[in-house]
């Protein structure tokens, strides 16, 4: 990845592979939200595993030496990625779900706001992280998470999504907290 606006390159017929297997949930989780069900794509053994060979690809393009998935959909994409690349596995997951001492951040979702955490203890100084996310919608959720990574002293070396939602503007509103680090989107619609 060279900088913010690249996207992955995807091999021959992985892109309709993949896009064929999202499908679009009208009013969920409340009316005039078209959900992005990525439930297909996880049930399709070759579909998931393209997925996964194209995150793990991410991650070692950027040099990470962990991914951070986010709740919920990264944690199912983004482990297996992890594993794929050799590298560790953090979930940033939503306020209150993991124990211990946890540092958070809260954001806008398009939909309302939430707050996201981390372990206090899973990512500091030394770490690069690459963020893997299911979907960029608003870039809510990753700028977020950008701050809270950066907060532990972690490297954020990349973010990576299946499916950015051009249309929401959320890649010209994750620039600011991206502050030049790359984002990838396998598909843009």
């Amino acid at each position: 990845m060279t900088g913010v606006g690249t996207v992955a390159p995807l091999a021959g017929g992985d892109r309709e592979l993949l896009l064929n297997g999202i499908r679009d949930v009208p009013d969920h989780p409340k009316a005039g939200v078209v959900f992005k069900d990525i439930t297909p794509l996880l049930a399709d053994p070759r579909a998931f595993s393209v997925l996964t060979d194209a995150l793990a690809a991410a991650v070692t393009r950027v040099g990470a030496t962990a991914v951070a998935g986010l709740e919920a959909r990264g944690f199912i994409i983004g482990a297996p990625a992890a594993v794929r690349a050799g590298v560790g596995f953090v979930p940033v997951r939503k306020a209150g779900k993991l124990p211990g001492e946890t540092v958070g951040e809260s954001y806008s979702l398009e939909y309302g706001t939430a707050e996201v955490e981390l372990q206090a203890d899973a990512i500091g100084p030394g770490d690069r992280v690459l963020i893997i996310d299911d979907v960029l919608a608003t870039g809510g959720t990753a700028g977020a998470s950008v701050r809270l990574i950066r907060r532990t002293g972690a490297e954020v070396v990349g973010v990576t999504v299946l499916l950015e939602l051009g249309f929401l503007g959320g890649r010209e509103l994750l620039l600011e907290a991206l502050d030049g680090v790359p984002l990838e989107a396998l598909i843009t619609v």
